[in-house]
């Protein structure tokens, strides 16, 4: 069973990465042969400074290395390193309809917040598509903001089997990653670099400190004495996922009696954080100091995932009735 999901490269993972994709995809190495890709080309559908974009894919790298991806166990490339993704993402383009690319909640969303749209943000759930399906995977391990375009990524393949295909490509399942949706400090949006409202995976303890202790507890709680619900708390949320269960329970408890102020938990959070981040900090600044390791892992990445997809891509122009470079076209 073949897995493939991808990141874009935002530079360094943060907590919402990691507890929402990065974390499980260390978990589905033991079970799924996976393949892993920095999504560069989906990053520049808005508006990037080119003169950090290598420097942000460089550093993804380093961050998914580092927090447990295994080039051993898995694929791990870059987007941009194999042409096959785009060339396919134009054949689908060709089964694709319009109206359901217009339907896409992210492209709603984000269309309204410009005044230009390229066409490039509508087509990202087709270049998704060709993602996924360059390499038959069966597993697309996603949040259930992606769950749509899964959905999409499946009417595409049939669509194109219908056509050419005879069940060539398998419509993919979601596989919905534990964590769900990690919501951001300020507590209101989701988890995102470019908010200021995560905690980046690489941060020591200071850092992690400096970002944690203003975040957003209880609404209701406006001093120490009033009790509070820690259900509604996104520091408690937190908590869940990098806590010991005794003192998930301990948090809860004493959130309710008033027994704790918000800083208290916070303190104790910050603590649990740094002690699961301190390897992986460890490991990355290994890695950083030996650049070249990281860039041999993503080109024999590139080069495994470019067999993979050469194959898929002479099947397609051969269904598809192209004339073969050789020549002739060859008969089917």
């Amino acid at each position: 069973m073949r897995v493939f999901s991808g990141i874009q490269p935002s530079g360094e993972l943060h907590v919402g990465n990691y507890l929402g994709a990065v974390r499980n995809w260390v978990a589905l190495q033991d079970q799924y042969q996976c393949i892993f890709c920095i999504v560069d080309y989906h990053a520049i559908t808005q508006e990037y400074e080119a003169t950090a974009l290598a420097e942000r894919t460089f550093d993804m790298a380093v961050s998914l290395l580092a927090a447990g991806i295994d080039p051993q166990r898995s694929v791990l490339f870059v987007q941009s390193h194999v042409a096959e993704h785009t060339e396919l993402a134009w054949v689908f383009t060709t089964v694709t309809p319009l109206g359901e690319l217009e339907r896409m909640t992210q492209f709603k969303d984000k269309a309204q917040r410009q005044v230009s749209v390229p066409a490039g943000l509508l087509n990202y759930p087709v270049l998704q598509a060709a993602d996924v399906l360059l390499y038959r995977a069966q597993r697309v391990p996603v949040g259930e903001d992606q769950v749509q375009h899964i959905e999409l990524m499946r009417g595409v393949a049939r669509k194109w089997n219908a056509r050419y295909g005879d069940g060539f490509f398998p419509e993919p399942e979601p596989v919905l990653t534990p964590a769900g949706r990690i919501v951001g400090l300020d507590g209101q949006a989701k988890m995102s670099k470019s908010l200021g409202n995560t905690i980046g995976i690489l941060e020591g303890p200071e850092q992690i400190w400096e970002r944690l202790r203003p975040a957003v507890t209880d609404p209701a709680r406006v001093t120490r004495k009033d009790p509070g619900n820690p259900e509604v708390c996104n520091v408690y949320a937190l908590h869940q996922h990098f806590s010991p269960s005794a003192t998930v329970e301990e948090v809860a408890a004493k959130c309710r009696a008033a027994a704790w102020g918000c800083l208290d938990c916070k303190r104790v959070l910050a603590a649990n954080i740094t002690r699961e981040f301190a390897p992986i900090r460890e490991r990355a600044a290994a890695l950083q100091a030996a650049p070249e390791q990281v860039r041999e892992i993503l080109h024999d990445g590139a080069q495994r995932a470019r067999s993979l997809a050469a194959e898929t891509m002479s099947e397609v122009r051969e269904r598809m009735g192209f004339l073969s470079a050789e020549g002739a076209a060859r008969p089917r």
